[in-house]
């Protein structure tokens, strides 16, 4: 998977459509990424020791992995690896040619 825990990713379609936010884990059985602000959805909650009203809670959904691009120096861009001279293989952004940490 190109996308890994902590990057930085924007949304490309669906209705959150530009929003950006870091990823919050990546589930690669169902191809798809938890991302830190966007996709709210409500669940009912049964009260317990720690929410004793119980009610309703707005936590992030998954979105699909096809529906997102990362973000690097400020521009979505696509990822690459390559193999350097020592031997050792890196990412990089296909759009500004630098290597990408996590």
């Amino acid at each position: 998977m190109f996308v890994k825990k902590g990057m930085t990713v924007r949304v490309l379609s669906g209705n959150h459509k530009g929003s950006e936010g870091k990823v919050l884990q990546v589930i690669p059985k169902s191809n798809r990424v938890l991302i830190e602000g966007v996709n709210f959805i409500k669940r009912a909650t049964r009260p317990s020791q720690e929410n004793q009203a119980g009610g309703f809670v707005e936590k992030e959904a998954p979105i699909h992995i096809s529906n997102v691009m990362v973000i690097h120096g400020g521009k979505a861009s696509r990822l690459g690896n390559k193999v350097l001279d020592d031997g050792t293989k890196v990412r990089f952004s296909k759009k500004t040619g630098q290597e990408i940490e996590i």
